[in-house]
């Protein structure tokens, strides 16, 4: 099996980054819930604290990994013009552009995709931030620790969104 180099861009853009991020959300939101002090010895409250900071800041850069990887290497790809004549096919968005059956997943999903994605990583090093600089306080602060959780779910939910839509676009319109 082969692949070409903007299917491999692709892999890890979508699969590789977008996928380590999406899933290791679960683990990072109930390191977060858990963060209670009648749930944890105060041992435990440092390990949880200590696994919380070193896996919110990578899942911040992973999630900045995949915004960057996506943005100036998989969508210059897809937005690139066919000259006079070409297979449309080799050209995403001009693809979905010449078929108004399926031109709404540009006009809608690609554009949407675009802007929404970038939420998913300042969420996410702010979520980081709150965590690192906050640390064991957010075992006693309900309203701090709810508002982490808060930016963590809204950081999950643009990622999931744009992860989606890509999945879909690509599904009607591939980068090869």
């Amino acid at each position: 099996m082969s692949m070409s180099t903007r299917e491999f861009w692709g892999l890890i853009h979508g699969i590789v980054l977008g996928g380590t991020f999406l899933l290791s959300f679960a683990g990072g939101l109930i390191w977060l819930y858990s963060l209670r002090p009648e749930w944890l010895t105060a041992q435990g409250l440092r390990s949880v604290t200590r696994w919380l900071r070193s896996g919110t800041w990578v899942m911040a850069i992973v999630a900045w990994l995949t915004v960057l990887a996506g943005t100036y290497i998989v969508y210059p790809w897809y937005r690139a013009k066919p000259p006079a004549g070409a297979d449309l096919r080799l050209y995403p968005r001009s693809f979905l552009l010449a078929h108004p059956e399926i031109a709404e997943w540009h006009k809608f999903g690609m554009e949407w995709k675009e802007h929404v994605a970038w939420f998913s990583p300042i969420l996410a090093t702010v979520v980081a931030y709150i965590v690192w600089r906050y640390g064991e306080q957010l075992a006693e602060d309900n309203r701090l620790r709810n508002a982490a959780i808060t930016l963590f779910i809204l950081a999950f939910v643009s990622a999931a969104v744009a992860g989606v839509l890509g999945a879909l676009i690509t599904k009607n319109a591939p980068v090869i």
